[in-house]
């Protein structure tokens, strides 16, 4: 597609920056996707580049279908977006972990009650209370059933 408002010298370089922005591999400016970029990245003035209507309407195009993002920056989004998952999983892991720790924290306050009270009930009563240095076997009864 022709330009007759700009050369075809312009129109080449246009067409070459274009191809260099869309293909992330700038070499005049800092790659995103906006039109002063493209005039500088073919080194022309934005008022040369806004001459070349069948260039710009093929940017837009392009740009109105794909997004104004580059590659890297579509990379680093899909990364952020990952990160994301992987944050709210881990809240998740962390919410459930908590909630299992205060359970747990629970069940050994309450044995230790129990325990304090059984203490007091035998120091009480005068019962000597012998705790096994090592497990008891298990019977052979308790192991079938």
């Amino acid at each position: 597609m022709s330009d007759a408002n700009v050369s075809n010298e312009t129109e080449r370089k246009l067409r070459d920056a274009m191809e260099r922005l869309l293909t992330g591999r700038p070499k005049h400016c800092d790659g995103r996707l906006t039109k002063n970029n493209l005039a500088l990245e073919a080194c022309v003035s934005p008022a040369t580049m806004f001459r070349a209507k069948a260039v710009l309407a093929e940017w837009d195009a392009h740009i109105d279908a794909n997004g104004s993002l580059t590659p890297g920056e579509a990379r680093r989004d899909a990364d952020i977006d990952d990160l994301h998952r992987q944050l709210t999983a881990a809240k998740k892991e962390i919410t459930e972990l908590n909630r299992q720790l205060i359970a747990a924290a629970t069940v050994i306050a309450s044995f230790h009650h129990d325990n304090q009270m059984l203490r007091a009930e035998a120091d009480a009563t005068g019962a000597v209370v012998a705790f096994p240095t090592q497990p008891r076997p298990r019977s052979h009864h308790a192991q079938e059933g």
